[in-house]
C-alpha cells in the first residue's frame, strides 16, 4: 500500500506540473524589464513556466545548438541566419528592433557628444585613450561594437584604456559607471537603468531612436523555435505557440507600450514580418 500510495502521489505531481519553455534570450530582453512585463500573459494563456536563460546572444544559441533551448529571442543577424543555415531552427521571425547608443562620464573627456557616427565617436575615445569597457560576451552588442571598431579602423583589443568584462549589458553599464568608462549600450536597457548610473550621460545617438542619425546603431531581434529534426529533446510544439504568440498582434502592441509612459519612449518597437525560410 504505501509503495501505491507514492506511485499515485508521484504521479499526481507529474500530472499537476506544468509544460516548461526554455527560453535562450539576450540579457537586454531582461535586464530592460520586458521579459517580466510580457511573459506572464504567455505563461497563463498556455498553463505553462517560462524558464529564461539570460546570457549573450553567441551563448544563447550555442545553448540551443546543444538542444538545452526551446526557443531563442537573439539579435545578430548574421549569427542568427546561420543558425537557420546549420538547420538548427527551421525559419527566423523578426520581433522587435531599438537601437545602440554610446554612454560615457559626464565631463565627456574624448569629446565625443558632438559626433553623429558612433566611428567617429569610437575613434575620438581610442585617441584620448579614453576607458572603455565592452562585454566582450559574444553578445549581439559585442559584434556590433566590433563592427563600429572596424568602421573606425582600429584594433582595440590589448589597449591599456579598453576593457573587455564577458558580462552582460546590464554589468557593463554599472561598470561603466563605477570606472566613468564609455560603453556601447542598446537603447532599452538604457534607459532603464539610467537612474542608477548618476555617472553617465547618453553621449552619441540622440535622446531618442528618431534622433539617431547613424544607421549602423539599428538594433534588430529575431525569435527562432529551435529545431526538433536536429534536437529531438526540444518542446517544438510550446516554442512554436510561443513564436506565434510573440509576433501576434496583441504582444506585438504589448513591445511597443512598454516603457513608453515611464520613459516618454518605447524601449522596443515592434515589427513582425512575413515568415523567412
Amino acid at each position: 500500500m504505501a509503495h501505491l500510495a507514492l506511485f499515485l502521489a508521484v504521479a499526481a505531481f507529474v500530472h499537476a506540473a506544468p509544460p516548461v519553455l526554455r527560453l535562450a534570450t539576450t540579457t537586454s530582453t531582461e535586464d530592460s524589464g520586458l521579459l517580466a512585463a510580457i511573459l506572464p500573459a504567455f505563461e497563463k494563456a498556455c498553463a505553462c513556466r517560462v524558464d529564461v536563460i539570460a546570457v549573450g546572444t553567441g551563448q544563447a544559441l550555442e545553448i540551443a545548438r546543444r538542444g538545452d533551448a526551446d526557443v531563442v529571442l537573439v539579435h545578430s543577424r548574421i549569427a542568427e541566419d546561420q543558425f537557420v543555415r546549420e538547420h538548427h531552427a527551421r525559419e527566423r521571425r523578426d520581433v522587435m528592433y531599438n537601437d545602440f547608443v554610446i554612454v560615457g562620464p559626464a565631463d565627456d573627456p574624448a569629446r565625443v557628444a558632438s559626433t553623429a557616427l558612433a566611428s567617429d565617436a569610437f575613434a575620438g575615445i581610442a585617441r584620448a585613450t579614453a576607458t572603455f569597457v565592452s562585454r566582450g560576451d559574444k553578445s549581439g552588442t559585442e559584434s556590433a561594437e566590433k563592427a563600429v571598431w572596424a568602421a573606425a579602423k582600429i584594433s582595440p583589443a590589448g589597449a591599456a584604456w579598453y576593457r573587455s568584462l564577458g558580462q552582460g549589458m546590464g554589468e557593463t553599464l554599472v561598470t561603466a559607471n563605477e570606472q566613468r568608462a564609455y560603453t556601447l549600450a542598446d537603447r532599452g536597457t538604457w534607459l532603464s537603468m539610467r537612474q542608477r548610473l548618476p555617472e553617465l550621460r547618453l553621449l552619441v545617438g540622440g535622446a531618442t531612436l528618431a534622433d539617431n542619425r547613424d544607421p549602423t546603431l539599428h538594433n534588430q531581434y529575431g525569435v527562432m523555435a529551435v529545431n526538433p529534426d536536429q534536437h529531438p529533446g526540444v518542446n517544438f510544439a510550446l516554442a512554436g505557440r510561443f513564436v506565434d504568440w510573440l509576433v501576434s498582434p496583441a504582444t506585438q502592441r504589448a513591445i511597443g507600450e512598454f516603457g513608453r509612459q515611464k520613459f516618454g519612449q518605447s524601449l522596443f518597437y515592434p515589427n513582425a514580418a512575413r515568415r523567412e525560410r
